[in-house]
């Protein structure tokens, strides 16, 4: 069993919600990660990110006047 101190802590950033319930269904099924926060945004990935203070963070960043 791994204790908390052992585990990776992940955050998530990401506007699709569908994309972060599979990341976080994929994180969460390793015995050695765990998902402490999702954000939306980059604003909201800030705050989560003070708050939670993971070990790594996941993010896929679009700016506003990116044109696809």
């Amino acid at each position: 069993m791994t204790t908390d101190l052992s585990l990776i802590r992940i955050l998530t950033v990401d506007d699709h919600p569908l994309l972060r319930k599979g990341i976080a269904a994929l994180v969460n099924a390793e015995t050695d990660m765990k998902l402490v926060a999702e954000a939306s945004n980059g604003e909201e990935a800030i705050e989560k990110f003070r708050s939670h203070r993971p070990d790594v963070t996941l993010t896929r960043i679009i700016r506003e006047c990116e044109e696809i």
